[in-house]
Protein backbone atom coordinates (compact mmCIF):
# COMPACT_ATOMS: atom_id res chain seq x y z
CA UNK A 1 0.00 0.00 0.00
CA UNK A 2 2.91 2.64 1.17
CA UNK A 3 4.65 1.61 -2.42
CA UNK A 4 1.45 2.29 -4.31
CA UNK A 5 0.99 5.78 -2.57
CA UNK A 6 4.74 6.57 -2.90
CA UNK A 7 4.62 5.56 -7.08
CA UNK A 8 0.94 7.88 -7.43
CA UNK A 9 3.28 10.51 -5.52
CA UNK A 10 6.24 10.28 -8.01
CA UNK A 11 3.74 10.43 -10.95
CA UNK A 12 2.33 13.39 -9.71
CA UNK A 13 4.92 15.47 -9.13
CA UNK A 14 6.39 14.48 -12.24
CA UNK A 15 3.39 16.34 -14.01
CA UNK A 16 4.03 18.92 -12.27
CA UNK A 17 7.59 19.27 -13.55
CA UNK A 18 6.54 19.28 -16.79
CA UNK A 19 3.31 21.57 -17.16
CA UNK A 20 4.49 24.64 -18.32
CA UNK A 21 1.90 26.88 -16.47
CA UNK A 22 0.85 27.20 -12.89
CA UNK A 23 -3.00 27.72 -14.50
CA UNK A 24 -3.05 24.32 -16.12
CA UNK A 25 -2.05 22.49 -13.21
CA UNK A 26 -4.86 24.02 -10.57
CA UNK A 27 -7.17 23.22 -13.94
CA UNK A 28 -5.81 19.64 -13.68
CA UNK A 29 -6.09 19.47 -9.99
CA UNK A 30 -9.57 20.93 -9.66
CA UNK A 31 -10.48 18.13 -12.22
CA UNK A 32 -9.59 15.51 -10.54
CA UNK A 33 -10.12 16.76 -6.94
CA UNK A 34 -13.61 18.05 -8.37
CA UNK A 35 -15.14 15.75 -10.91
CA UNK A 36 -13.32 12.87 -10.19
CA UNK A 37 -13.93 10.23 -12.84
CA UNK A 38 -15.77 12.54 -14.69
CA UNK A 39 -14.15 14.16 -17.86
CA UNK A 40 -13.49 17.83 -18.19
CA UNK A 41 -15.79 18.32 -21.38
CA UNK A 42 -18.60 16.83 -19.10
CA UNK A 43 -17.89 19.53 -16.35
CA UNK A 44 -17.71 22.25 -18.88
CA UNK A 45 -21.49 20.97 -19.87
CA UNK A 46 -20.00 19.16 -23.27
CA UNK A 47 -18.16 22.72 -24.25
CA UNK A 48 -21.26 25.05 -23.32
CA UNK A 49 -18.58 26.75 -20.69
CA UNK A 50 -15.87 28.91 -20.99
CA UNK A 51 -12.98 27.92 -18.77
CA UNK A 52 -12.05 31.48 -17.80
CA UNK A 53 -14.06 31.64 -14.83
CA UNK A 54 -12.77 31.76 -10.77
CA UNK A 55 -14.28 28.87 -9.31
CA UNK A 56 -15.16 30.19 -6.01
CA UNK A 57 -17.07 33.18 -7.22
CA UNK A 58 -19.64 30.85 -8.49
CA UNK A 59 -18.93 27.55 -7.78
CA UNK A 60 -22.39 26.32 -9.69
CA UNK A 61 -20.47 26.73 -12.93
CA UNK A 62 -18.38 23.84 -12.81
CA UNK A 63 -20.15 21.75 -9.71
CA UNK A 64 -23.12 20.76 -11.50
CA UNK A 65 -22.05 17.73 -12.69
CA UNK A 66 -21.54 16.29 -8.79
CA UNK A 67 -25.36 16.91 -8.48
CA UNK A 68 -26.90 16.32 -12.19
CA UNK A 69 -26.18 13.25 -14.57
CA UNK A 70 -24.89 14.23 -17.57
CA UNK A 71 -26.83 14.76 -20.18
CA UNK A 72 -27.88 12.56 -23.07
CA UNK A 73 -28.14 15.82 -25.08
CA UNK A 74 -25.02 17.36 -26.78
CA UNK A 75 -24.63 20.66 -27.83
CA UNK A 76 -23.74 21.16 -31.60
CA UNK A 77 -19.99 22.32 -32.52
CA UNK A 78 -21.87 25.04 -34.26
CA UNK A 79 -23.43 26.67 -30.90
CA UNK A 80 -20.04 25.90 -28.59
CA UNK A 81 -18.52 28.29 -31.22
CA UNK A 82 -21.18 30.88 -31.30
CA UNK A 83 -21.12 31.15 -27.98
CA UNK A 84 -17.46 31.38 -27.79
CA UNK A 85 -18.15 33.98 -30.61
CA UNK A 86 -20.46 36.04 -28.87
CA UNK A 87 -18.33 36.13 -25.79
CA UNK A 88 -15.30 37.76 -27.58
CA UNK A 89 -18.30 40.45 -29.32
CA UNK A 90 -19.74 41.16 -25.64
CA UNK A 91 -15.91 41.51 -24.29
CA UNK A 92 -15.72 44.13 -27.43
CA UNK A 93 -19.14 46.17 -26.37
CA UNK A 94 -20.03 45.72 -23.15
CA UNK A 95 -20.04 48.23 -20.28
CA UNK A 96 -16.80 50.19 -19.55
CA UNK A 97 -15.63 49.58 -23.29
CA UNK A 98 -15.23 52.61 -25.64
CA UNK A 99 -17.30 51.02 -28.04
CA UNK A 100 -20.00 50.73 -25.40
CA UNK A 101 -19.40 54.80 -24.63
CA UNK A 102 -19.89 55.60 -28.39
CA UNK A 103 -22.85 53.63 -28.76
CA UNK A 104 -24.57 55.24 -25.46
CA UNK A 105 -23.83 58.22 -27.01
CA UNK A 106 -25.99 57.76 -29.49
CA UNK A 107 -28.90 57.86 -27.76
CA UNK A 108 -28.95 61.74 -27.05
CA UNK A 109 -30.31 62.06 -30.76
CA UNK A 110 -33.58 60.79 -31.73
CA UNK A 111 -31.98 58.75 -34.93
CA UNK A 112 -28.77 57.38 -36.20
CA UNK A 113 -26.56 59.89 -37.51
CA UNK A 114 -24.23 56.87 -38.66
CA UNK A 115 -24.46 53.62 -39.76
CA UNK A 116 -23.82 52.62 -36.21
CA UNK A 117 -22.19 48.85 -37.52
CA UNK A 118 -19.83 48.49 -34.99
CA UNK A 119 -22.13 47.40 -31.52
CA UNK A 120 -25.75 46.92 -31.84
CA UNK A 121 -27.68 45.69 -28.37
CA UNK A 122 -30.45 44.96 -27.16
CA UNK A 123 -31.99 45.55 -23.56
CA UNK A 124 -33.72 43.05 -20.96
CA UNK A 125 -35.94 44.34 -19.05
CA UNK A 126 -37.55 41.35 -16.27
CA UNK A 127 -41.56 40.89 -15.86
CA UNK A 128 -44.14 38.64 -13.62
CA UNK A 129 -42.45 36.22 -11.83
CA UNK A 130 -39.20 34.16 -11.74
CA UNK A 131 -40.55 31.13 -14.65
CA UNK A 132 -41.52 33.77 -16.93
CA UNK A 133 -38.22 36.24 -16.54
CA UNK A 134 -36.03 32.76 -17.13
CA UNK A 135 -38.26 31.90 -20.38
CA UNK A 136 -38.03 35.44 -21.51
CA UNK A 137 -34.25 36.01 -21.05
CA UNK A 138 -33.18 32.78 -23.14
CA UNK A 139 -36.07 33.86 -25.77
CA UNK A 140 -33.87 37.75 -25.75
CA UNK A 141 -30.62 36.02 -25.63
CA UNK A 142 -31.00 33.48 -28.32
CA UNK A 143 -32.41 36.61 -30.38
CA UNK A 144 -28.93 38.00 -29.47
CA UNK A 145 -27.19 35.19 -30.46
CA UNK A 146 -28.78 35.32 -34.12
CA UNK A 147 -28.91 39.18 -34.86
CA UNK A 148 -25.43 39.65 -33.71
CA UNK A 149 -26.54 42.19 -30.69
CA UNK A 150 -24.88 42.41 -26.76
CA UNK A 151 -27.33 41.38 -24.56
CA UNK A 152 -27.64 43.73 -21.30
CA UNK A 153 -29.98 43.04 -18.69
CA UNK A 154 -31.53 45.63 -15.74
CA UNK A 155 -29.87 45.26 -12.50
CA UNK A 156 -32.18 46.61 -10.44
CA UNK A 157 -34.16 43.81 -9.23
CA UNK A 158 -33.01 41.04 -7.57
CA UNK A 159 -31.21 39.24 -10.50
CA UNK A 160 -27.57 39.58 -9.27
CA UNK A 161 -28.67 37.64 -5.76
CA UNK A 162 -29.82 34.80 -8.32
CA UNK A 163 -27.06 34.31 -11.15
CA UNK A 164 -23.42 34.43 -11.32
CA UNK A 165 -21.93 36.56 -14.78
CA UNK A 166 -22.25 34.51 -17.92
CA UNK A 167 -19.82 35.57 -19.95
CA UNK A 168 -16.06 35.88 -18.84
CA UNK A 169 -14.00 39.17 -18.12
CA UNK A 170 -16.71 41.19 -18.55
CA UNK A 171 -20.62 42.04 -17.68
CA UNK A 172 -24.00 41.62 -18.53
CA UNK A 173 -25.91 43.72 -16.39
CA UNK A 174 -26.64 47.21 -17.47
CA UNK A 175 -24.65 50.09 -16.01
CA UNK A 176 -27.10 52.07 -13.46
CA UNK A 177 -25.91 55.20 -15.45
CA UNK A 178 -27.39 54.05 -18.97
CA UNK A 179 -29.19 57.00 -20.31
CA UNK A 180 -31.97 55.67 -20.75
CA UNK A 181 -32.53 54.47 -17.08
CA UNK A 182 -34.72 56.63 -16.16
CA UNK A 183 -37.30 56.22 -18.98
CA UNK A 184 -37.00 52.01 -18.96
CA UNK A 185 -40.44 51.91 -16.75
CA UNK A 186 -42.41 54.00 -18.69
CA UNK A 187 -41.82 51.66 -21.58
CA UNK A 188 -45.06 50.42 -22.98
CA UNK A 189 -47.35 50.06 -25.77
CA UNK A 190 -48.54 53.71 -25.74
CA UNK A 191 -45.42 54.92 -25.66
CA UNK A 192 -43.94 56.92 -29.01
CA UNK A 193 -41.23 54.47 -28.91
CA UNK A 194 -43.03 51.10 -28.64
CA UNK A 195 -42.64 49.89 -32.39
CA UNK A 196 -45.96 48.51 -32.37
CA UNK A 197 -47.25 51.86 -31.95
CA UNK A 198 -45.14 53.38 -34.74
CA UNK A 199 -46.19 50.92 -36.98
CA UNK A 200 -49.94 51.39 -36.16
CA UNK A 201 -49.70 55.13 -36.25
CA UNK A 202 -47.50 54.87 -39.38
CA UNK A 203 -44.40 56.42 -37.89
CA UNK A 204 -41.77 54.33 -39.29
CA UNK A 205 -39.78 54.57 -42.74
CA UNK A 206 -36.96 53.24 -44.32
CA UNK A 207 -34.55 55.73 -44.78
CA UNK A 208 -35.05 57.62 -41.16
CA UNK A 209 -33.83 54.79 -38.25
CA UNK A 210 -34.42 55.67 -34.83
CA UNK A 211 -31.32 54.87 -32.15
CA UNK A 212 -34.02 53.41 -29.92
CA UNK A 213 -36.94 51.12 -30.14
CA UNK A 214 -39.20 49.75 -27.30
CA UNK A 215 -40.38 46.02 -27.74
CA UNK A 216 -43.73 44.90 -26.24
CA UNK A 217 -43.66 40.91 -26.51
CA UNK A 218 -46.41 39.41 -24.06
CA UNK A 219 -49.34 37.46 -24.53
CA UNK A 220 -51.59 40.10 -24.84
CA UNK A 221 -49.62 41.90 -27.52
CA UNK A 222 -51.64 43.81 -30.07
CA UNK A 223 -51.32 42.59 -33.79
CA UNK A 224 -48.88 45.44 -34.40
CA UNK A 225 -46.03 44.24 -31.87
CA UNK A 226 -46.13 40.82 -33.31
CA UNK A 227 -45.02 42.25 -36.45
CA UNK A 228 -41.81 42.06 -34.82
CA UNK A 229 -41.72 38.09 -35.70
CA UNK A 230 -41.89 39.02 -39.50
CA UNK A 231 -39.39 38.68 -41.58
CA UNK A 232 -39.34 42.59 -43.44
CA UNK A 233 -39.79 44.57 -40.08
CA UNK A 234 -36.87 41.97 -38.82
CA UNK A 235 -34.95 43.90 -41.86
CA UNK A 236 -35.80 47.01 -40.66
CA UNK A 237 -35.34 46.29 -36.94
CA UNK A 238 -31.60 45.50 -37.18
CA UNK A 239 -30.65 48.60 -38.44
CA UNK A 240 -31.38 50.46 -34.92
CA UNK A 241 -28.81 50.28 -32.46
CA UNK A 242 -30.69 50.00 -29.27
CA UNK A 243 -33.57 47.62 -28.54
CA UNK A 244 -35.46 47.23 -25.26
CA UNK A 245 -37.68 44.39 -24.76
CA UNK A 246 -40.01 43.32 -22.44
CA UNK A 247 -41.47 40.24 -22.34
CA UNK A 248 -43.11 37.67 -20.31
CA UNK A 249 -42.81 34.58 -22.80
CA UNK A 250 -40.90 31.95 -24.27
CA UNK A 251 -41.03 33.39 -27.90
CA UNK A 252 -38.58 30.87 -29.18
CA UNK A 253 -40.95 28.76 -31.62
CA UNK A 254 -41.35 32.33 -33.43
CA UNK A 255 -38.32 33.09 -33.97
CA UNK A 256 -37.59 29.72 -35.87
CA UNK A 257 -40.67 30.67 -37.84
CA UNK A 258 -38.43 33.33 -39.32
CA UNK A 259 -37.05 32.09 -42.81
CA UNK A 260 -33.67 34.16 -42.35
CA UNK A 261 -33.79 32.46 -38.25
CA UNK A 262 -34.47 29.13 -39.51
CA UNK A 263 -31.44 28.36 -41.54
CA UNK A 264 -29.07 29.71 -38.42
CA UNK A 265 -31.44 27.64 -35.73
CA UNK A 266 -31.37 24.33 -37.74
CA UNK A 267 -27.45 24.39 -37.75
CA UNK A 268 -26.73 26.25 -34.02
CA UNK A 269 -29.59 23.11 -32.92
CA UNK A 270 -29.76 20.29 -34.88
CA UNK A 271 -32.22 18.77 -32.52
CA UNK A 272 -34.82 21.55 -32.03
CA UNK A 273 -36.40 21.20 -28.66
CA UNK A 274 -32.97 21.50 -26.93
CA UNK A 275 -32.91 25.31 -27.21
CA UNK A 276 -33.64 25.91 -23.73
CA UNK A 277 -31.94 23.16 -22.02
CA UNK A 278 -28.36 24.45 -23.95
CA UNK A 279 -28.95 28.35 -23.54
CA UNK A 280 -30.19 27.80 -19.86
CA UNK A 281 -27.91 25.68 -18.86
CA UNK A 282 -25.34 28.27 -20.38
CA UNK A 283 -26.91 31.40 -18.55
CA UNK A 284 -28.30 30.17 -15.67
CA UNK A 285 -25.62 29.37 -12.58
CA UNK A 286 -26.93 30.20 -9.46
CA UNK A 287 -25.06 32.30 -6.99
CA UNK A 288 -23.07 31.16 -4.13
CA UNK A 289 -25.90 31.64 -1.88
CA UNK A 290 -28.60 29.91 -3.81
CA UNK A 291 -26.22 27.22 -4.57
CA UNK A 292 -25.80 26.49 -1.06
CA UNK A 293 -29.68 25.99 -0.87
CA UNK A 294 -29.76 23.43 -3.96
CA UNK A 295 -26.54 21.54 -2.73
CA UNK A 296 -27.78 20.87 1.35
CA UNK A 297 -30.72 20.19 0.26
CA UNK A 298 -29.97 17.57 -2.46
CA UNK A 299 -27.56 15.97 -0.22
CA UNK A 300 -29.82 15.97 2.62
CA UNK A 301 -33.12 14.92 1.27
CA UNK A 302 -32.59 13.46 -2.55
CA UNK A 303 -28.32 12.30 -3.33
CA UNK A 304 -29.29 8.78 -1.06
CA UNK A 305 -32.68 7.87 -3.17
CA UNK A 306 -32.57 5.31 -5.88
CA UNK A 307 -34.81 7.46 -8.00
CA UNK A 308 -36.23 10.80 -8.02
CA UNK A 309 -39.90 12.33 -8.45
CA UNK A 310 -40.40 15.91 -8.97
CA UNK A 311 -44.14 16.90 -8.39
CA UNK A 312 -44.73 20.48 -9.41
CA UNK A 313 -48.50 21.75 -8.00
CA UNK A 314 -49.80 25.08 -9.07
CA UNK A 315 -52.94 26.02 -8.31
CA UNK A 316 -54.63 28.80 -10.00
CA UNK A 317 -57.68 31.01 -9.05
CA UNK A 318 -58.20 33.68 -7.14
CA UNK A 319 -59.32 31.34 -3.83
CA UNK A 320 -56.03 28.96 -4.46
CA UNK A 321 -55.00 26.31 -2.12
CA UNK A 322 -55.53 22.79 -0.97
CA UNK A 323 -58.26 20.96 -2.80
CA UNK A 324 -58.84 17.38 -2.42
CA UNK A 325 -59.97 17.41 -6.13
CA UNK A 326 -56.02 17.99 -7.12
CA UNK A 327 -54.70 16.11 -4.25
CA UNK A 328 -56.90 13.49 -6.39
CA UNK A 329 -55.66 14.36 -9.73
CA UNK A 330 -52.46 14.15 -8.56
CA UNK A 331 -52.82 10.73 -7.17
CA UNK A 332 -54.57 9.57 -10.40
CA UNK A 333 -51.43 10.78 -12.51
CA UNK A 334 -48.73 9.50 -10.52
CA UNK A 335 -50.42 5.99 -9.63
CA UNK A 336 -51.72 5.48 -13.18
CA UNK A 337 -48.51 6.37 -15.25
CA UNK A 338 -46.58 3.86 -11.98
CA UNK A 339 -45.00 6.85 -11.16
CA UNK A 340 -45.63 5.97 -7.46
CA UNK A 341 -47.12 2.78 -6.48
CA UNK A 342 -50.46 2.23 -4.70
CA UNK A 343 -50.63 1.42 -0.77
CA UNK A 344 -50.52 -2.07 -0.05
CA UNK A 345 -54.02 -3.66 1.30
CA UNK A 346 -53.83 -2.97 5.05
CA UNK A 347 -53.96 -6.77 5.44
CA UNK A 348 -50.30 -7.67 3.77
CA UNK A 349 -48.65 -4.60 6.18
CA UNK A 350 -46.71 -6.72 8.07
CA UNK A 351 -45.74 -9.28 4.64
CA UNK A 352 -44.57 -7.04 2.43
CA UNK A 353 -41.49 -5.68 3.64
CA UNK A 354 -38.39 -6.39 2.05
CA UNK A 355 -34.82 -6.73 3.59
CA UNK A 356 -33.36 -3.82 1.16
CA UNK A 357 -36.50 -2.15 -0.36
CA UNK A 358 -35.92 0.54 -2.98
CA UNK A 359 -35.98 3.78 -1.88
CA UNK A 360 -37.88 6.28 -4.18
CA UNK A 361 -37.46 10.55 -2.66
CA UNK A 362 -40.63 12.86 -3.81
CA UNK A 363 -39.72 16.10 -4.01
CA UNK A 364 -42.90 18.24 -4.20
CA UNK A 365 -42.72 21.89 -4.62
CA UNK A 366 -45.92 24.28 -4.03
CA UNK A 367 -46.93 27.64 -2.26
CA UNK A 368 -49.28 24.77 -0.33
CA UNK A 369 -47.56 22.14 2.06
CA UNK A 370 -50.91 20.54 2.32
CA UNK A 371 -50.16 18.26 -0.80
CA UNK A 372 -46.75 16.81 0.18
CA UNK A 373 -48.33 16.14 4.10
CA UNK A 374 -51.11 14.45 2.21
CA UNK A 375 -48.61 12.22 0.34
CA UNK A 376 -46.12 11.91 3.39
CA UNK A 377 -48.97 10.93 5.60
CA UNK A 378 -50.10 7.97 3.03
CA UNK A 379 -46.95 6.43 2.98
CA UNK A 380 -46.09 6.59 6.48
CA UNK A 381 -49.41 5.23 7.30
CA UNK A 382 -49.27 2.19 4.98
CA UNK A 383 -46.15 0.43 2.96
CA UNK A 384 -46.27 0.69 -0.90
CA UNK A 385 -47.54 -2.28 -3.02
CA UNK A 386 -44.15 -2.63 -4.40
CA UNK A 387 -42.19 -2.67 -1.15
CA UNK A 388 -40.49 0.71 -2.25
CA UNK A 389 -39.79 3.01 0.90
CA UNK A 390 -41.34 6.74 -0.31
CA UNK A 391 -39.74 9.83 1.21
CA UNK A 392 -41.55 12.40 0.51
CA UNK A 393 -39.99 16.66 0.93
CA UNK A 394 -41.07 19.89 0.27
CA UNK A 395 -38.47 22.93 0.50
CA UNK A 396 -40.76 25.59 1.39
CA UNK A 397 -44.27 26.44 1.35
CA UNK A 398 -44.71 30.27 1.15
CA UNK A 399 -48.00 30.13 0.54
CA UNK A 400 -48.11 33.56 -1.04
CA UNK A 401 -45.97 34.71 -4.28
CA UNK A 402 -43.62 37.16 -3.48
CA UNK A 403 -41.48 38.33 -6.60
CA UNK A 404 -38.81 40.57 -6.20
CA UNK A 405 -38.30 39.93 -2.55
CA UNK A 406 -34.64 38.47 -2.60
CA UNK A 407 -35.04 35.09 0.08
CA UNK A 408 -38.55 34.28 -1.97
CA UNK A 409 -37.07 34.70 -5.55
CA UNK A 410 -33.66 32.86 -4.29
CA UNK A 411 -36.00 29.90 -3.00
CA UNK A 412 -38.22 29.88 -6.09
CA UNK A 413 -34.48 29.00 -7.82
CA UNK A 414 -33.32 26.81 -5.54
CA UNK A 415 -36.49 24.75 -6.31
CA UNK A 416 -36.67 24.95 -10.10
CA UNK A 417 -32.83 23.61 -9.71
CA UNK A 418 -33.79 20.86 -7.37
CA UNK A 419 -36.72 19.54 -9.61
CA UNK A 420 -34.57 19.68 -12.54
CA UNK A 421 -32.71 17.11 -10.57
CA UNK A 422 -35.20 14.59 -10.68
CA UNK A 423 -35.49 11.61 -12.89
CA UNK A 424 -39.05 12.10 -13.62
CA UNK A 425 -41.33 15.07 -13.24
CA UNK A 426 -44.61 16.09 -13.04
CA UNK A 427 -45.61 19.70 -13.60
CA UNK A 428 -49.00 21.95 -13.96
CA UNK A 429 -50.03 23.02 -16.95
CA UNK A 430 -48.98 26.09 -18.22
CA UNK A 431 -46.74 26.86 -15.92
CA UNK A 432 -43.28 28.90 -16.61
CA UNK A 433 -42.15 27.00 -13.33
CA UNK A 434 -42.33 23.81 -14.40
CA UNK A 435 -41.44 24.65 -17.91
CA UNK A 436 -37.96 26.14 -16.48
CA UNK A 437 -37.34 23.24 -14.51
CA UNK A 438 -38.34 20.42 -17.31
CA UNK A 439 -35.52 22.62 -19.66
CA UNK A 440 -33.58 22.45 -17.60
CA UNK A 441 -33.09 19.09 -16.33
CA UNK A 442 -33.68 17.96 -19.92
CA UNK A 443 -36.73 15.82 -18.81
CA UNK A 444 -40.17 15.66 -20.76
CA UNK A 445 -42.78 16.03 -17.71
CA UNK A 446 -46.07 14.66 -16.94
CA UNK A 447 -48.47 17.76 -17.21
CA UNK A 448 -51.23 17.89 -14.87
CA UNK A 449 -54.20 19.23 -17.03
CA UNK A 450 -56.47 21.72 -15.33
CA UNK A 451 -59.34 20.71 -13.23
CA UNK A 452 -62.78 22.11 -14.61
CA UNK A 453 -65.28 22.81 -12.26
CA UNK A 454 -63.53 20.77 -9.15
CA UNK A 455 -63.24 17.62 -11.28
CA UNK A 456 -60.71 15.78 -11.75
CA UNK A 457 -59.71 15.79 -15.42
CA UNK A 458 -59.90 12.08 -17.55
CA UNK A 459 -57.21 11.17 -18.47
CA UNK A 460 -55.64 13.73 -15.03
CA UNK A 461 -51.99 14.32 -16.98
CA UNK A 462 -50.33 13.63 -20.24
CA UNK A 463 -46.64 12.96 -21.04
CA UNK A 464 -45.10 15.96 -22.82
CA UNK A 465 -43.86 15.69 -26.72
CA UNK A 466 -40.59 17.36 -25.68
CA UNK A 467 -38.61 19.02 -23.10
CA UNK A 468 -38.68 22.29 -24.49
CA UNK A 469 -41.17 24.86 -23.26
CA UNK A 470 -44.73 26.42 -24.29
CA UNK A 471 -44.98 29.69 -26.08
CA UNK A 472 -48.45 30.29 -24.35
CA UNK A 473 -49.32 33.13 -26.52
CA UNK A 474 -48.42 32.35 -29.83
CA UNK A 475 -48.72 35.05 -33.11
CA UNK A 476 -50.77 32.09 -34.89
CA UNK A 477 -51.84 34.92 -37.29
CA UNK A 478 -50.21 37.21 -39.90
CA UNK A 479 -47.24 36.44 -41.05
CA UNK A 480 -46.59 33.45 -39.31
CA UNK A 481 -49.84 31.98 -39.98
CA UNK A 482 -49.16 30.14 -43.15
CA UNK A 483 -45.45 29.07 -42.15
CA UNK A 484 -46.62 27.33 -38.79
CA UNK A 485 -48.78 24.89 -41.15
CA UNK A 486 -45.37 24.36 -43.15
CA UNK A 487 -43.40 23.70 -39.85
CA UNK A 488 -43.37 20.26 -38.79
CA UNK A 489 -41.27 20.92 -35.77
CA UNK A 490 -43.48 23.44 -34.46
CA UNK A 491 -46.65 21.89 -33.01
CA UNK A 492 -49.80 23.10 -30.76
CA UNK A 493 -48.80 22.72 -27.20
CA UNK A 494 -50.27 19.61 -24.89
CA UNK A 495 -51.63 21.80 -21.99
CA UNK A 496 -52.05 25.11 -23.96
CA UNK A 497 -54.63 25.51 -27.48
CA UNK A 498 -52.84 28.95 -28.19
CA UNK A 499 -49.41 27.79 -27.45
CA UNK A 500 -46.58 26.59 -29.37
CA UNK A 501 -43.90 24.34 -28.90
CA UNK A 502 -41.05 22.89 -30.51
CA UNK A 503 -40.29 19.20 -30.68
CA UNK A 504 -37.53 17.03 -32.36
CA UNK A 505 -38.56 15.04 -35.68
Amino acid sequence: MKLAIAITTCLVLSLVLLLPSSNIFNRLKSDLTFTGSKKPREKLLGGLLATDFDEESCLSRYHQPSLRKPSPYKPSESLVSKLRSYEILHKHCGPGTKAYKRATEQLGHNDVRSSGDECRYVVWMPMFGLGNRMLSLVSVFLYALLTERVILVDQRKDITDLFCEPFPETSWLLPLDFPLTNQLDSFDRKHPRCYGTMLKNHATNSTTIPAHLYLDIFHDSRDHDKMFFCEGDQAFLGKVPWLVVKSNLYFVPSLWMIPSFQTKLIQLFPQKDTVFHHLARYLFQPTNQVWGMISRSYNAYLSRADERLGIQVRVYGKHAGYFQHVMDQILSCTQGEKLLPILAAPESQASNASTSPKLKAVLVTSLYPEYSDKLKNMFFERPSSTGEIIEVYQPSGERVQQTDKKLHDQKALAEIYLLSLTDKLVTSTRSTFGYVAQGLGGLKPWILYEPRNRIVPNPPCVRAMSMDPCLLRAPLHGCQSKIIKNTPFVRYCEDWTTGLKLVDV
